[in-house]
């Protein structure tokens, strides 16, 4: 009986050693995958640390100044005096040891005009003088304001701009600065020349021409070197205008956001259609775009994102709707995916930056920002957008004009990136308001009525035809169907957001019975997700209510009108203010405009104010609807248009919107402006809407800074 007994004994004893070691296995790896854990936070904190130590004031390059510039190997180089040449070497000079240098090239180039003036004037008097002349220019003079008004073409040419600022002491040294005068004397020569556009000449004509004096071009000769009053003389054995010279040098070197008036322009070929028109696409790294689209599971806990950003981001096919093909189940946040692989057939791409007018950008903000929306960590929002911006300030497209031809898609509103530094927590990230961001132009869902560089772009909807055929047939399909009510509202109320309206317009759709369409998302319901039934309400409607929501903007408005149903805003930056590039600037040609603090306090009714239009005029303003169709919707990607060109999608009018912003910037760099503008940025919806900011308008009191 022992035996038996023995044997169960060591049975036990071995399962139990068995779990025993089992435990200790698990035990093991759990504290390895800890550790692992662990080393993963700590270097994501540490990466992120690193990103927001760049983008400290005391580290970053203040971009509104530094415009670097390239040239084309045939033609010479072009600069200011005040900036140095292409590439540009690493100074590890003192700013006193710079400021002397520029003392030196300005001492040599007064002197050498001095001494042109001199021997011009003894050529017209017949007087011989001998030697090298220095003397001032004491002469009685015009004032500043009248020498400018009578030459203002003149002083377009000139390199140095009157400006009236403080003086800068400098040191008077003129020991070994013949090189440098040299230098500096071809820079002014081939500015002359390129200017004029009549000849070009090698470096070494140039500086054969200026060593054996030549004269130099005869808008040298008027150059006003001419100081401020409060100038300090540095070296008494200087006459003043020397001195006054280097001044207006060192002043103008130091004002800020002051940029060279000569950039690099895109190359152009003859004859060639596209010229303005070249848009060169970065080959960015596959982690901003195609990277997101193969682990697309990760980016949304509650939505297929990968069914939603198939075919070519436009979502599942739908049948056929009212007899037309085209439709597809687009969700509202896919227009990166869209606008990238339109632009893939953008018939002015180039592979040539040099001929490129404006250079985009093919990062996904929005989807890359949707994976960390309601994560634990905050701070994994902005290493992608940080890593960008680190790449693209490396390339040399950038460095051509720091990023101002530069434009990107973010198919997210502005809201979604202007988190703020001291609120980590908060919602969003920060990528409107990186520095680089700041310089580019960001084509948005909706953008902030106070951001200047922000621009919006239609929301993507249901229809995205693959030929001008299809828009003309269901344009033809939208005049002859018959609208039953008068208007309708689909959407849900907003309770938890006092100054919203749409309690109120639901409450009047309700009295109106007969007049008015209700379609009420509440929770539960599954019509507000279904195109085919959204399309109904609007297909129906002779009028369509688009009241601001958790925005100002909505999706629903461009479905409407896709519909062919006059829109009816309750607030200017639901549409007037935002689509500048899409939309008419006669707001009252395609759209109703109800006051909503008319609505809130029910001094009106909106049925009675839809009933009184005229019918002549609701057609009209109908068939306006009509034809805004084409340039709200996108085309399919993947269509094949041969007669193409009839018909601008809104991916056409936008990328035409982005040159014509990127050479008004351009233009504006060259005459010596600021291509920033030089009024508060809360006032930008009112420049891009009326083209000025001194008029007052009713909507002052919407756009109010909260």
């Amino acid at each position: 009986m022992r035996k038996p007994q023995r044997r169960g004994a060591m049975a036990m004893e071995k399962t139990s050693s068995k779990y025993r070691t089992q435990f200790w296995y698990v035990a093991m790896a759990s504290f390895l995958l800890w550790l692992f854990l662990l080393y993963l936070f700590n270097s994501s904190a540490t990466t992120v640390h690193n990103h927001e130590r760049l983008f400290r004031q005391d580290n970053v390059i203040d971009l509104s100044v530094n415009v670097q510039q390239h040239h084309e190997p045939d033609q010479p180089l072009v600069s200011a005096v005040d900036n140095s040449t292409l590439p540009v070497p690493v100074d590890d000079s003192s700013p006193e040891d710079r400021i002397s240098e520029d003392a030196k090239v300005v001492n040599d180039l007064v002197e050498e005009l001095e001494k042109e003036k001199v021997e011009n004037e003894k050529k017209r008097g017949g007087t011989v003088i001998n030697g090298r002349s220095t003397r001032a220019r004491r002469g009685h003079r015009e004032p500043r304001k009248a020498r400018s008004s009578g030459r203002a073409e003149a002083d377009k040419k000139r390199v140095r701009r009157k400006d009236d600022d403080e003086s800068i002491n400098v040191d008077d040294n003129d020991d070994n600065h013949q090189s440098i005068f040299d230098k500096e004397t071809n820079v002014l020569e081939s500015e002359n020349v390129a200017e004029s556009k009549k000849e070009r000449d090698d470096d070494d004509n140039n500086d054969s021409e200026s060593k054996s004096g030549n004269e130099l071009p005869n808008d040298w000769s008027d150059i006003d070197l001419e100081g401020d009053n409060t100038s300090e003389i540095v070296s008494e054995e200087r006459n003043s205008t020397t001195s006054e010279a280097k001044t207006r040098v060192n002043s103008k070197r130091n004002q800020p956001r002051r940029v060279p008036r000569v950039i690099v322009r895109p190359r152009t070929r003859r004859n060639d259609p596209c010229a303005g028109k070249y848009v060169y696409m970065h080959d960015v790294p596959a982690l901003f775009n195609e990277e997101l689209l193969k682990n697309c599971w990760t980016l949304s806990k509650w939505t297929d994102m990968c069914e939603l950003t198939s075919n070519f981001g436009l979502g599942p096919r739908l049948p056929n709707m009212e007899g037309v093909s085209g439709w597809f189940a687009t969700n509202q946040f896919t227009l990166e995916v869209i606008f990238h692989n339109r632009m893939k057939q953008y018939k002015c791409l180039t592979k040539d930056s040099s001929l490129a007018s404006a250079v985009y950008v093919p990062y996904y903000p929005g989807l890359d920002l949707m994976r960390f929306l309601w994560g634990p960590f905050p701070f994994m929002r902005d290493a992608a957008a940080l890593d960008l911006m680190k790449w693209l300030r490396e390339s040399p497209e950038w460095k051509r004009m720091d990023g101002r031809d530069h434009f990107m898609v973010a198919g997210r509103t502005t809201w979604d990136f202007m988190r703020t530094p001291e609120n980590e927590s908060d919602w969003g990230n920060r990528l409107m308001i990186l520095p680089e961001i700041r310089n580019m132009t960001m084509l948005l869902i909706e953008s902030s009525p106070w951001n200047y560089h922000g621009f919006a772009v239609p929301y993507p909807t249901y229809f995205h035809p693959s030929s001008n055929a299809e828009i003309l047939q269901w344009q033809n399909r939208m005049r002859r169907i018959k609208r039953r009510y008068l208007f309708s509202f689909v959407g849900a109320p907003r309770p938890n957001l006092g100054d919203s309206i749409r309690t109120e317009i639901m409450d009047q759709c309700k009295a109106s019975r007969r007049k008015c369409k209700l379609l009420e998302c509440v929770s539960g319901s599954q019509k507000c997700y279904k195109p085919d039934q959204i399309m109904k309400f609007f297909l129906s409607s002779t009028f369509c209510l688009q009241p601001p929501g958790d925005s100002y903007t909505r999706r629903s408005t461009f479905d409407s009108i896709l519909a062919g149903c006059i829109p009816v805003f309750f607030h200017p930056g639901s549409a007037y203010a935002q689509y500048i590039w899409h939309l008419p600037k006669d707001i009252g040609k395609y759209s109703v405009f109800i006051p909503e603090k008319n609505v809130k306090e029910g001094k009106v009714s909106i049925e009675k104010v839809l009933s009184r239009i005229p019918r002549a005029k609701v057609v009209a303003m109908r068939e306006e609807v009509i034809k805004l169709i084409p340039r709200l919707m996108y085309f399919n990607p993947s269509g094949k248009r041969g007669d193409a060109g009839r018909f601008e999608d809104a991916f056409d009018v936008a990328v035409e919107g982005v040159l014509q912003r990127v050479e008004g910037l351009r233009k504006r760099i060259e005459e010596g402006n600021e291509e920033i503008f030089d009024f508060p940025e809360q006032f930008s919806w009112k420049y891009n809407v009326f083209g000025n900011v001194e008029r007052h308008h009713e909507w002052d009191s919407y756009f109010d800074r909260p």
